[in-house]
């Protein structure tokens, strides 16, 4: 473009041109900034994080295009384009910023999704830092890919390499890969949450006390961590004591002399049940316990006193607890636990030595 008169005065096309640019990207950021504030007040209103999310991602990626629309303006309007032929130059920097502005969006979308909501799953609140890493190193791969074919470079070669590269990596690392993926099914598919007490088939059992991409820690009552591979964990049979709920069933099994009062037997269990249940930690206060005679044994009567612990681990000491004072109870009752017994027949003994 070539120099403008304005009021007799002759402006070079040099001068007037880095003007145009200003105004025009002042114009663009002062919009953006009245908009951004505008939305920005109405996300902060609303419950969802989706929203400030998203605005967090487009704040730089924005700025990078207000700029790149002002070089174009900029080359439309200047005598580069007419005396260096520069034009395709303008176009291309014009695809590369855009491209780079998208991988800059799609990474802080995605890095920030995944900082947001670490607390809600546990693999993520654990190993979120690789979840952010990988995802980081796709979103490049990817980006870099669509701009090395923006700009003619044959990305076919380098596709085939990578498909042989990665089956080989894929491969070698196939033990881990197994872990991986099983993570992945115990995330969706939540047998387990931490915090929660399991019990393996192999006969482990404890807390939940991480859930990785690799492995599952289970720290066990005596304070020790037993590590599974997730593999492992998902072919095995687990035993979760919080579902469907965190409280459970305290079973006792019990035995009286066979010439015991079964009715005075009954009420005097449900009493201490009753008084263990209101004061012992652990214990349901609401809960009503009952007992449930089943067996005529050799030398008692055998019954289930069924209790109700708040959660698992709260059952040795409510079984504790209840056991002392029910044997208390019992002496003062004059309700009998019997000894095995086992008679001897002397005189069928003799018999026997006097025959050999």
């Amino acid at each position: 473009m070539k120099d403008i008169t304005i009021l007799g005065v002759t402006v070079s096309a040099w001068i007037y041109a880095p003007a145009v640019y200003f105004i025009w990207v002042s114009l663009l950021l002062l919009i953006k900034k009245i908009f951004f504030g505008r939305v920005q007040k109405f996300a902060r209103k609303t419950r969802s994080k989706l929203d400030d999310i998203l605005l967090g991602a487009l704040d730089l990626p924005l700025l990078l295009l207000i700029f790149a629309s002002g070089a174009v303006v900029l080359e439309r309007i200047s005598p580069l384009g007419e005396e260096l032929a520069l034009t395709k130059f303008f176009i291309v920097g014009l695809k590369v910023t855009a491209i780079i502005a998208v991988i800059i969006f799609f990474d802080r979308l995605l890095r920030n999704l995944i900082q947001s909501y670490a607390s809600r799953v546990e693999v993520l609140r654990t190993s979120g830092g690789i979840a952010q890493g990988i995802a980081r190193v796709v979103v490049i791969a990817l980006g870099l890919l669509i701009l090395m074919d923006s700009l003619g470079i044959s990305i076919t070669p380098l596709l085939a390499s990578l498909g042989i590269g990665s089956l080989a990596v894929a491969l070698a690392l196939q033990p881990t890969l197994e872990n991986f993926f099983s993570g992945i099914q115990i995330v969706i598919d939540k047998p387990i949450k931490v915090g929660q007490f399991i019990k393996l088939d192999s006969g482990e059992e404890g807390y939940v006390a991480k859930i990785g991409w690799r492995s599952t820690w289970v720290r066990m009552l005596p304070n020790n961590v037993v590590v599974i591979p997730n593999k492992i964990l998902v072919n095995s049979k687990v035993l979760n004591y919080y579902y469907p709920a965190e409280e459970l069933a305290v079973l006792v099994q019990v035995g009286v002399h066979y010439g015991s009062d079964l009715k005075k037997v009954e009420k005097v269990t449900i009493e201490v049940g009753e008084e263990v249940m209101k004061t012992v930690a652990g214990g349901v206060p609401e809960f009503k316990p009952f007992i449930r005679y089943h067996t005529f044994s050799d030398f008692s009567i055998n019954f289930t006193v069924i209790l109700r612990a708040k959660e698992f681990v709260d059952n040795y000491l409510i079984k504790h607890e209840f056991i002392k004072r029910l044997h208390e109870r019992y002496k003062k009752e004059g309700i009998v636990i019997p000894f095995p017994i086992y008679a001897l027949n002397y005189e069928q003994e003799k018999a026997k030595e006097g025959n050999r």
